[in-house]
C-alpha cells in the first residue's frame, strides 16, 4: 500500500524555488543577457556607438542579478542547468534576431566580360546606385560593376545577378560606415518590388 502520508512530507520538504523556479529564472534572465550581448558585439562591430552601451547596460545588470541568485543557492544543481541551457539558447535567439533585423550594408562586386548593360538597368530601375568601371584582366577587357545593397537586399539582388549574368564573377563585403548614397526608397521601392517579380 503506498503511504500517501510520507510522500507528502517528503513533498512539503522539497525545496521548489531553488531546484525549480530559480532554475526557470536563471534560464529566462540568461537568454535576455546573452541576446542582449550577441547585439551587443554586432552593433559595435558596425559602429553603431549609441546602442552598444545601452545594451551593455542592461546586458550587465541582468548579469549580475542572475550570478547572486546561482551564488545564494550553490546547492542547486538545476541552477547550474539553467545557467547554462540560457546562454546556449541566448547566442542562438541573438543570432536569430540579429539575422530578422537584417542590420548592415554591403557592397557587390561584379566581374564580367560581358556587357553589363541590361544588369546595370535593372539595377538603376529598382533605385539601387551602380557605378561601371573598365579594367583589364589576363584575358582582355572586363567591366568592373560596383552597387551598395542594404543587407535585406542583398539575396533579391544577388538573384537577378545570376540570371543576367551567371558566369560573373561576384564578391561581396560588409561595409562599416556609409555616407549619403543611392538606396531604394519610396516610388523606387516599388520599382524594386516590379524588377524582383520580373526575375522569377
Amino acid at each position: 500500500m503506498i503511504d500517501f502520508m510520507n510522500i507528502t512530507a517528503n513533498s512539503a520538504g522539497f525545496d521548489w524555488y531553488a531546484w525549480v523556479i530559480l532554475p526557470l529564472i536563471i534560464f529566462v534572465a540568461r537568454i535576455f543577457d546573452v541576446t542582449l550581448g550577441t547585439l551587443r558585439i554586432i552593433f559595435v562591430a558596425r559602429g553603431k556607438r549609441n546602442l552598444a552601451p545601452l545594451l551593455g547596460f542592461f546586458e550587465v545588470l541582468i548579469w549580475i542579478v542572475v550570478i547572486s541568485q546561482l551564488v545564494q543557492n550553490l546547492e542547486s544543481a538545476t541552477a547550474y542547468i539553467g545557467y547554462a541551457a540560457g546562454f546556449a539558447a541566448g547566442n542562438y535567439f541573438g543570432m536569430w534576431l540579429e539575422d530578422k533585423l537584417a542590420l548592415g550594408t554591403y557592397i557587390l562586386r561584379l566581374i564580367t566580360t560581358e556587357e553589363p548593360v541590361e544588369l546595370v538597368q535593372r539595377l538603376r530601375d529598382a533605385g539601387f546606385g551602380v557605378t561601371t568601371v573598365e579594367g583589364e584582366g589576363k584575358t582582355g577587357a572586363v567591366h568592373l560593376i560596383y552597387t551598395f545593397v542594404k543587407r535585406r537586399d542583398v539575396e533579391q539582388v544577388l538573384t537577378v545577378i545570376h540570371e543576367v549574368k551567371p558566369n560573373a564573377f561576384v564578391s561581396m563585403e560588409e561595409v562599416r560606415s556609409t555616407e549619403k548614397g543611392i538606396f531604394p526608397s519610396g516610388l523606387a521601392a516599388q520599382a524594386r518590388g516590379s524588377l524582383w517579380r520580373k526575375s522569377k
